[in-house]
């Protein structure tokens, strides 16, 4: 028995190092790091190194446990700005977008495979959900600095769309376990029924859980060593709850990692910290069980479908559900492209998967071998994709800053305020002599291995550490002062522009130098103003307007969304790829109503500017005049 468990202990921990280590080949190549850890679990099972392990009870158990630390980080971590600039499009991805990618896969499955109506929408529901730890993975390893926009829906939807597909799941397997056939409209309301009454009793359970957890950590004088457990047994507790009383713990576990990240809790930087691990013990365990728990001898006998199918969902299902969620949103064609291409699926498909096994299902394993092929479709197709694809759609945008060197040190006695150290980086503003604000209270400065007042430094020196108390909302002003200049590929050199254009200027300045034929209203606007009102209103970092033979590129705006810096550009964008499809409702009117107006006025031929700011006019160049042509 004791020789047992050290057999036990050292296989386990082997595989946890050999994962980690794995981390570091997917960082290099930019590989999907999910398919390296399921690559590890499948070449130590039952099919490579001989490691039996058949138990679907225990796998569901570790997965569900992992999952709901995952949920929690993921909401713990999201900020509320994030979630109000991506809520529409990403809850409506995450609710609508799983029921009709499920009903549009399963019309597939039910004539790829021997699976009747109800086992093919299971399958569907099982990979209707696009995973956190994969889409997070890949837009960070592959150093992707995505328009904020997208990367705010891509997040938000793979952190909210688990319970709606786990519910789906779950509802699916009992219907079918019991062995009873409904009337479609008696399924429909039996699900819209369960639907709410999960959803609501998970919601509530969790931002109750939520604000429990805020004050228990405030009230209790806990050590900084046993905060973090607490916490975490806490966020499981919730998870617990509201699943023994018939609502989602996965939703719950979720929305309490928001309230509580969200709130001005004790020790935050200790808890992200510790989190941020847990995070990654529990992908790397969740992974590596599921991928011992599958068995690859079985899978010839299903691997043609199970491949189609998996194309299926990327080429036509997710698209087109990805599309019909966002056609009432005014996001250009590229953006809609490119979130229905990153629907990567991962480990909460292949976990869902095992749930037929659990409920005795005939066909369980069937639907367990296809889901997890689908998976890995979905990971070597789409993962090392995802790149290419973004820079191809002009997606990708330059860094507002460059590398920062700092760390967040927990002040003792105050939840408002913050020690930051920062070390300064050759380059950097500070280090060029620029001030540090007012509000900043800067009160140690390192260099040497001397420790001195910050008053009696005289200039700041790269390489100095300097120890700086601000308020814990602090504005990003002090990380762009001290970070050093942002590396620009020379591609993008000339994307903000040739000239800075101060935004509080009227527009009637660009009218006299430029003559972009603004309207009468147009030209009692301040220029930012201007371009706010020609992208109705949602203002985002890197965003560009075309006005006649000018182009006015937002440099960056502040944390209200208001223009602080334009650029003038004289050079028309670069075109963009193509998308022959992914229309949005608001490019649907616009195209209607000049096509309409193109009617009344025959005799007159005139080329309109998209909102999105891509120039669609005449291909004439556009000559360049220096002494004509002077920044407003």
């Amino acid at each position: 028995m004791e020789h047992a468990i050290y057999l036990a202990t050292l296989i386990g921990t082997g595989l946890v190092v050999a994962a980690a280590f794995s981390s570091l080949i997917a960082f290099r190549f930019g590989a999907p790091l999910l398919l390296l850890f399921l690559g590890i679990g499948l070449a130590t099972g039952v099919d490579g190194l001989g490691i039996a392990f058949d138990n679907a009870s225990v796998a569901y158990f570790i997965g569900s446990l992992a999952l709901a630390v995952i949920l929690f980080d993921s909401g713990f971590g999201t900020p509320l700005k994030v979630l109000r600039q991506a809520a529409g499009p990403a809850l409506s991805l995450a609710t609508i977008g799983v029921i009709l990618t499920t009903g549009v896969f399963g019309i597939a499955a039910f004539y790829l495979l021997d699976l009747n109506w109800l086992e093919s929408f299971l399958l569907g529901a099982s990979v209707a959900s696009t995973d956190a730890a994969a889409v997070f993975f890949l837009l960070r390893a592959g150093e992707i600095n995505l328009r904020e926009r997208v990367r705010s829906t891509l997040e938000v939807e793979s952190g909210t769309n688990d319970p709606i597909a786990i519910f789906l799941t779950i509802t699916l397997v009992e219907v079918i376990a019991a062995g009873a056939n409904p009337e479609a409209p008696v399924l429909i309301a039996d699900l819209v029924l369960g639907f709410v009454l999960n959803m609501g009793l998970g919601a509530a359970v969790g931002i109750v859980g939520g604000m429990a957890i805020v004050r228990l950590v405030d009230r209790l004088n806990l050590d900084h060593g046993l905060l973090p457990i607490f916490v975490l047994t806490l966020s499981l507790m919730v998870f617990a709850a509201a699943g023994a009383i018939g609502g989602s713990g996965f939703l719950a576990v979720y929305l309490a990692g928001l309230v509580a990240g969200n709130s001005d809790i004790r020790a935050v930087t200790i808890l992200k910290r510790f989190q941020d691990g847990m995070s990654w013990l529990a992908q790397i365990i969740m992974f590596l069980v599921l991928g011992l728990f599958a068995t690859p001898s079985q899978f010839p006998a299903i691997l043609l479908p199970a491949i189609l199918l998996g194309l299926f969902l990327i080429f036509i299902a997710r698209p087109l559900a990805v599309w019909l969620c966002l056609l009432p949103f005014r996001l250009p064609r590229p953006e809609v492209a490119f979130v229905s291409w990153v629907g990567l699926r991962g480990a909460v498909s292949i976990l869902l998967a095992i749930t037929p096994l659990l409920g005795g299902l005939e066909h369980g394993r069937m639907i367990f071998n296809v889901a997890f092929i689908i998976v890995l479709v979905s990971l070597v197709v789409q993962g090392w994709t995802v790149g290419p694809l973004a820079r191809r759609l002009g997606l990708i945008v330059p860094a507002r800053i460059g590398p920062l060197d700092k760390v967040e040190l927990e002040l003792p006695g105050s939840a408002h305020h913050e020690l930051l150290a920062y070390r300064v980086v050759a380059g950097s503003p500070v280090a060029r002599g620029e001030r540090i604000p007012r509000w900043a209270r800067p009160s140690l400065v390192v260099r040497d291995g001397r420790s001195m007042r910050f008053q009696d430094m005289g200039r700041l020196q790269a390489g100095d550490n300097v120890y700086i108390f601000v308020p814990d909302r602090y504005p990003r002003l002090i990380d762009k002062l001290f970070a050093s200049r942002a590396v620009v590929d020379p591609e993008d050199a000339d994307f903000f522009g040739a000239f800075a254009v101060d935004p509080a200027r009227p527009a009637e300045e660009l009218e006299l130098a430029y003559g972009p034929g603004l309207t009468e209203e147009e030209r009692k606007l301040t220029i930012g103003a201007l371009v706010t009102e020609r992208l109705d209103g949602h203002v985002e970092y890197a965003d560009r307007v075309s006005l006649g033979s000018i182009e006015l590129i937002v440099r960056d705006v502040d944390d209200k969304g208001r223009i602080t810096s334009l650029g003038l550009s004289f050079e028309p964008t670069a075109p963009v790829a193509r998308v022959p499809v992914f229309l949005s409702g608001g490019e649907l009117f616009d195209r209607i109503g000049g096509f309409i107006r193109n009617l009344r006025k025959p005799g007159r031929s005139e080329t309109v500017a998209d909102s999105g700011g891509s120039p669609t006019g005449s291909d004439e160049p556009v000559h360049k005049d220096d002494d004509a042509k002077q920044p407003a």
